[in-house]
């Protein structure tokens, strides 16, 4: 679920971004305790409903070393007298405090055991405070290898953040860490840091206090529920510009950091940004969170998908790093961090999965809202050019759903074959209005909700009023791509599907002279000629379908 989050966050940070892309977790093919209470809702964890957080934070630069206080309001949904809080090794929580109380509670890897004196009852709101401080492990690669950013800009200052997709919000703070709770009532981030940094964060800036000697504090609040991955401190020699955007629900505030140094790149740059929210407002509905803006934030690493708070990297070029992912062209006439990251704020920051196995919803649809704004600004065609351009880097190595309950995720292709998948369904319904009104819906039927996979797959076949079942259990399930055998003679064609699940069935445009449509399944099937009187020998599929096809005799 998600809630209302308050977050202090206190320090002098360095934030290095790299591009939306999420831990290498699916690389785990073994599974300890620790991975199971990391992934799971176990009898410490389903008792209790996340409200809000507020977390302080005080980051030490030159030490690397965090403390803070995170505050954690929940309402009680079933009778408990243990609960179990996420904070990563080496970090320490150093004290847990309950209507002033004391509250013992014993470690066990990355999870604590806290007890309560007294089973807490069904249906009431409490709140406790924990203490920590510690070295926070320090990202390597980020965001793919996580934690926290103690950089330098290219002036020799301090510039910090974190990324943590995956690997967990408890990397730092401490929280429960599962993707199916998030705080209902969203997030207050206080942030301490020397007075000659500027801190940002998720939301909006409250206030900002002056302390001695020689710190400030920033106060960044969050109106809606949020990914406890999501809630990140930016901590550099950051300047600010803004702009509105008149969108579908009026007036959205929209935000801009940089470091100093960048300010005249940067403006260039992000003119990109009201045609963003133009097209993804068109497909997707109404941004997710006017109450909290829009905002952009140089970070040290490529970028991340930070709620409210966008993390760019991208050295103010198009492309991915400057390069076309897709080997069209098309990849380079945008910024890739701009279009992608922000994308997530419809898929995965809106719309959440559950549990990390089914991030497909997130990574597939916000490949495809790549395709989509080429479509917007360059036309159908140079859209799909760009989606069928990414083909070439799906592996099909694994499925892309991963293992429930573990915190593992599925196959990378859940970018590039997710979205694939999409344009594939988008053809077979071969109706984009329609098509955008069930992109439209699933945002708004499920607006700052978590979800499975089974209720993205089941909402997409009852609103297109086609069964999408095998189709979704072939790609996201297995990792064979179906093959459509066919064979012609002078009258007639014969087809059928092969490699591919029992039952599998697809409706596919094809072409002799002039577009018709089959529907091929696992059976062989003959077609005699053409009503248009066609030559069967020009058989071809429609290449907006991501299959294989093969000539037999």
């Amino acid at each position: 679920m998600k809630k209302y989050l308050i977050v202090s966050v206190a320090a002098c940070l360095v934030f290095s971004c790299t591009p939306g892309v999420s831990q290498p977790l699916n690389q785990k093919t073994q599974f300890s305790r620790q991975d199971s209470l990391r992934g799971s809702l176990n009898a410490e964890r389903d008792g209790w409903d996340v409200d809000f957080y507020t977390i302080d934070v005080t980051p030490d630069y030159l030490n690397r070393t965090i403390e803070g206080r995170t505050v954690i309001g929940f309402k009680i949904t079933k009778p408990f007298s243990v609960m179990q809080l996420d904070l990563q090794e080496p970090m320490e929580i150093t004290s847990i405090s309950w209507r002033k109380k004391k509250l013992n509670y014993k470690r066990e890897g990355n999870a604590w055991h806290v007890q309560f004196p007294e089973q807490l009852k069904n249906g009431r709101k409490e709140t406790i405070v924990v203490f920590f401080s510690g070295k926070p492990r320090v990202a390597v690669r980020p965001p793919w290898d996580g934690g926290w950013i103690f950089q330098k800009d290219n002036l020799g200052r301090p510039w910090m953040s974190v990324a943590c997709q995956g690997l967990g919000a408890s990397v730092w703070y401490p929280c429960k860490d599962h993707q199916s709770d998030e705080p209902d009532h969203g997030a207050t981030i206080n942030i301490t840091v020397p007075d000659t940094l500027v801190a940002v964060a998720n939301g909006k800036l409250t206030s900002k206090k002056s302390n001695s000697p020689g710190t400030i504090t920033y106060r960044w609040t969050v109106a809606n529920p949020i990914n406890n991955y999501n809630i990140i401190p930016y901590i550099g020699k950051y300047v600010h510009w803004e702009e509105t955007f008149v969108g579908e629900k009026g007036k959205l505030n929209c935000d801009y950091w940089v470091l100093d140094y960048e300010l005249e790149k940067a403006k260039e740059q992000f003119k990109q940004v009201p045609k963003m929210l133009k097209s993804f407002e068109y497909w997707f509905g109404p941004y997710p969170f006017y109450e909290d803006g829009y905002k952009l934030v140089q970070s040290p690493h490529l970028g991340m998908e930070h709620q409210s708070a966008v993390a760019y990297g991208n050295g103010f070029q198009n492309g991915y790093r400057g390069r076309d992912l897709s080997g069209t062209g098309w990849g380079t006439k945008w910024d890739f961090i701009i279009i992608h990251e922000s994308g997530h704020e419809w898929f995965a920051n809106n719309i959440t999965t559950n549990d990390i196995a089914d991030m497909w919803v997130h990574e597939g649809f916000t490949n495809y809202s790549e395709t989509l704004f080429t479509t917007s600004e360059f036309g159908a065609e140079a859209g799909n050019d760009y989606v069928i351009g990414t083909r070439k880097l799906i592996r099909n190595d694994m499925p892309i759903i991963g293992q429930y309950g573990v915190n593992k995720e599925g196959s990378g292709d859940m970018y590039y074959k997710g979205g694939n998948l999409l344009h594939t369904i988008r053809n077979i319904i071969n109706d984009d209005e329609k098509f955008r009104q069930i992109l439209r819906g699933l945002n708004k039927t499920f607006y700052h909700k978590t979800v499975t996979t089974k209720q993205v797959e089941d909402y997409i076949s009852k609103e297109s009023r086609k069964d999408f079942s095998k189709l979704f259990d072939q790609y996201l399930r297995t990792t064979k791509i179906p093959v459509l055998e066919y064979r012609v003679n002078e009258r007639t064609v014969s087809f059928r599907f092969t490699n591919c699940v029992d039952g599998f069935s697809m409706p596919l445009k094809v072409t002799t002279d002039k577009e018709s449509w089959i529907t091929a399944t696992t059976e062989w099937q003959e077609t005699a000629r053409f009503a248009d009187g066609s030559d069967p020998k020009n058989f071809k599929v429609d290449r907006n379908f991501y299959i294989n096809t093969k000539k037999v005799d």
